[in-house]
């Protein structure tokens, strides 16, 4: 099932409100490895739990022309604008920035806008996904 090239430009609704807490961070901290669990900040890749709930937009989206089982992950980058920190209340809308065919195959790149409660941008989390022409 090709990728549905009118996906590029695609900008989903905000993800429901995340509100960041110590025991959160320490969570996260611990599973990914971090030198310090216990620290007052949030790792930088924090901000993937964020842009997991956008993603899923994307992936659950029928219009998208493609199937999760067809998805490898192919690329993760962030571009923190400031710490994420316990008390952050955080919403991430995302919107499809690419769209590379490849034969059967294409490279879609979403990059998720990650705000706190004010509406100030805290971190741009960027995904590039591989899509498989399905089985």
């Amino acid at each position: 099932m090709p990728v549905n090239p009118d996906l590029q430009g695609r900008v989903y609704p905000p993800t429901a409100p995340l509100l960041v807490t110590a025991a959160r961070i320490a969570e996260f901290a611990a599973a990914v490895g971090a030198s310090d669990p216990a620290a007052p900040i949030a790792p930088p890749t924090f901000a993937i739990v964020v842009q997991q709930a956008a993603l899923d937009a994307l992936l659950a989206d029928p219009d998208a022309g493609f199937e999760i089982r067809d998805v490898v992950h192919g690329e993760q980058r962030f571009a923190l604008a400031r710490p994420i920190v316990p008390g952050d209340e955080l919403t991430g809308t995302m919107s499809v920035t690419g769209i590379r065919t490849l034969g059967a195959n294409a490279m879609v790149t979403a990059e998720t806008r990650i705000a706190d409660a004010s509406g100030e941008t805290v971190a741009t989390a960027t995904s590039m996904l591989l899509v498989g022409g399905g089985s």
